[in-house]
């Protein structure tokens, strides 16, 4: 009987190499992320690193980035500026719209937790060969060039994100914000606020008149 599927395409099989050999990385990663661990959070980190790429982004564009509902980032965004992480300034062009920049506290957590990364590459790379070297640090920035060609050319996904989420004592949206995921809403759906006044008395009939003889 006939194969029904041939074998894999080279980008295919070199794909897979690559993610085997990437963990190895993906250890030294870990390794100098648990150092701040202390201090932020993983989903806390990688928003201080997308604002630090992109200084002055919106609430809205960060949960974008992250892969979170709105709700979500903003109050991760509450405990990062609680934690001297964050600073919140008017937008530039739009005074009601809020952005988002690092202090010196946060860059001193990042210029740390790289210069731990860089401490446990060079320990690796020293055992490597000085062509093994050069060459994966060729590929590296290929790879970096490429991949964020592409995701400039990804158009932001719309979506939950798009839409505020409800509002007031009603909503009570119960999701993790250290976790991008679907949101469970527990409450009912706020609607319109209605004057309670008194209650409104019934109208009666006036008692019939005896009429007299």
């Amino acid at each position: 009987m006939a194969e029904l599927h041939g074998p894999p395409d080279p980008e295919t099989s070199m794909a897979a190499a690559l993610d085997s050999a990437a963990a190895a990385l993906s250890t030294v990663w870990e390794s100098a992320r648990e150092g701040t661990a202390n201090r932020v959070s993983g989903a806390q980190l990688r928003a201080v690193m997308v604002v630090e790429q992109y200084d002055g982004i919106n609430l809205r564009r960060l949960a974008s980035r992250l892969g979170m509902l709105l709700s979500s980032a903003s109050r991760l965004c509450d405990r990062l500026v609680a934690a001297g992480m964050l600073e919140r300034e008017p937008g530039r062009f739009d005074r009601r719209e809020i952005s988002l920049h690092l202090t010196p506290e946060a860059r001193r957590l990042l210029a740390e937790l790289r210069a731990d990364r860089q401490a446990q590459l060079a320990v690796v790379l020293a055992g490597m060969s000085p062509a093994g070297r050069t060459a994966l640090l060729q590929g590296m920035r290929e790879f970096d060039e490429t991949a964020r060609r592409q995701q400039a050319q990804t158009p932001a996904p719309s979506g939950p994100d798009d839409l505020d989420p409800p509002t007031g004592p009603a909503a009570d949206w119960s999701e993790d914000a250290d976790r991008p995921g679907p949101a469970v809403w527990t409450g009912a759906s706020a609607g319109p606020e209605r004057t309670v006044g008194p209650p409104r008395e019934s109208p009666t009939a006036e008692p019939p008149v005896a009429r007299t003889a």
